[in-house]
């Protein structure tokens, strides 16, 4: 006994401190310099247990640098944000939510100091003074982050655990019918009528719409080319970007019934030149959420559409309806929410089942004006 008692540790040491309290020492691995464990002890045996749980640590790789966690929060996010590859748009919106929803609470915080418990209270109190999709989006940014923080090895374990937080449960949007969406067509201003049917009848989204050049429209087959997307910056600055995967970017058939009011639109309202926007903004600039909005709810309560229905709603609408004549997999071509492998051929899908989903649009609305008609 008294041999085992006077022999010296293989792995580190530990000292008794003025204070009373035990320090335990070892050797970093990665530069062999002397080092103390994060905290003190009561005892030499409480020593003597965290040397052996850093030496395990270390023998099986799963030590990591103690100081490495040390790192403020929002130094890291900043880092994070710079290398990662992001569209500009996207870039803008993680910035403002690290900006306005991480960084107030975590942003002096050193890594390995958020806990899962710091991380339940902020999303919380986040979900008291903002919309649950916010938050959402903010708990999977930090959880992101984190998630690069315990590959770069500065913590063991990601705080962001919290069952369900990452998600969220979209409430069901209203939808029109057919009579609904061409009573608002009516309403609304001239030059905003095919804006209307276009978006209800192939369930483009306003930016895909937005950013449609007269070259994208075939008039000869009914069908749209969807080649890109209009996005808007925060300073108002407007720019196209491509699809973000290869299905964004597809023909979408519109009923031969609207092919009036394309025309119509054509010759009075769109800018010249192949080039030139079919859809243009009451000045003749590029078309704007912002003035459009107001034409839009003015159409909507002329209408009598007491629900609170949004543009983007009329995509709900598009999908809703087509849905009765297509299956799951062409309703998801035709949407652009397809895998990259789904991408078609301009001409093969032109004169397929396409055509056939926007003939069968069409018989809704032939169907829906012989009634008003009666």
């Amino acid at each position: 006994m008294a041999n085992n008692q006077g022999r010296r540790r293989r792995f580190g040491s530990v000292r008794q401190l003025k204070s009373g309290r035990w320090q335990a020492r070892y050797r970093d691995p990665n530069t062999g310099q002397l080092r103390s464990a994060e905290e003190t002890y009561a005892t030499k045996t409480d020593a003597d247990v965290a040397l052996t749980h850093i030496e395990a640590d270390i023998t099986r790789g799963r030590w990591s640098d103690p100081d490495a966690g040390k790192v403020h929060f929002g130094e890291y996010a900043t880092a994070w944000l710079k290398d990662r590859k992001l569209a500009a748009r996207s870039r803008e919106r993680h910035e403002s939510v690290i900006r306005l929803h991480l960084l107030p609470t975590f942003g002096e915080r050193p890594l390995s100091s958020i806990t899962t418990g710091q991380v339940r209270s902020w999303r919380t109190a986040c979900l008291t003074r903002t919309g649950e999709a916010t938050v959402v989006k903010a708990y999977q940014i930090m959880r992101a982050i984190l998630n690069t923080a315990v590959d770069d090895e500065l913590i063991r374990r990601n705080p962001c655990r919290i069952k369900g937080a990452d998600r969220y449960d979209v409430p069901e949007r209203p939808t029109l019918t057919v009579a609904e969406v061409f009573a608002v067509a009516d309403a609304i201003a001239p030059r905003y009528r095919l804006l209307v049917l276009l978006a209800a009848f192939t369930g483009l989204r306003f930016g895909e719409l937005a950013s449609l050049r007269r070259r994208d429209v075939d008039s000869e087959n009914s069908a749209l080319m969807v080649r890109r997307s209009q996005a808007e910056m925060q300073t108002g600055a407007l720019f196209d970007k491509a699809p973000k995967s290869d299905a964004g970017i597809r023909p979408v058939a519109f009923p031969t019934e609207l092919l009036p009011d394309v025309k119509r639109h054509l010759d009075g309202f769109a800018g010249s030149g192949r080039d030139g926007h079919v859809f243009l903004g009451p000045q003749g600039g590029r078309l704007r959420r912002s003035n459009f909005r107001d034409d839009w709810i003015k159409a909507r309560t002329t209408a009598r559409i007491t629900a609170d229905v949004h543009f983007h709603d009329l995509r709900h609408t598009g999908n809703t309806l087509a849905a009765s004549g297509a299956s799951l997999r062409e309703l998801m071509t035709r949407m652009g929410h397809s895998t990259p492998r789904a991408a078609l051929i301009y001409q093969h899908v032109v004169s397929g089942r396409d055509r056939e989903i926007a003939d069968h649009l069409g018989s809704m609305i032939r169907k829906t004006r012989g009634d008003v008609d009666s």
